[in-house]
């Protein structure tokens, strides 16, 4: 958190979690909106997510790989190939491999940036802080 500690007068920054589970979308926004430095705003499927991020141009993104209809692969293949959001960062989010399986709290393949499930929420502002930089 020291990143947005620098922010003077306090900017909020706006993230855009697209996840089909609602109960852990409530967690994460509860918990990074009470920081004081985030707005967020939340999906619940690929469709409503990227007609959000149109929407809003939030400052980042984080995405559910494993969603029903649309995966998050492609809302972010979508995002990118979309002028108004293409330069929004995005940061995977992911239950398929396990914290412990690789060794690190994040995970980069191809370009994407991984956090694993279940999220820790130091983690989670640290990355977001890093990404929005």
């Amino acid at each position: 958190m020291d990143f947005f500690k620098k922010l003077v007068p306090v900017t909020k920054k706006t993230v855009l979690i697209i996840d089909d589970e609602e109960d852990f979308c409530h967690f994460v926004k509860l918990n990074l909106e009470e920081t004081k430095y985030f707005e967020v705003l939340t999906a619940y499927n690929g469709p409503d997510g990227i007609d959000l991020a149109i929407r809003y141009q939030p400052d980042l993104i984080l995405l559910d790989i494993i969603m029903p209809n649309m995966t998050g692969t492609e809302v972010a293949e979508a995002l990118r190939g979309n002028k108004a959001t293409k330069d929004i960062p995005i940061i995977f989010l992911t239950a398929i491999v396990k914290r412990g399986e690789v060794g690190s709290t994040e995970y980069q393949f191809g370009g994407n940036f991984f956090i694993f499930k279940p999220v820790k929420l130091d983690e989670l502002i640290h990355e977001i802080g890093a990404k929005i930089r």
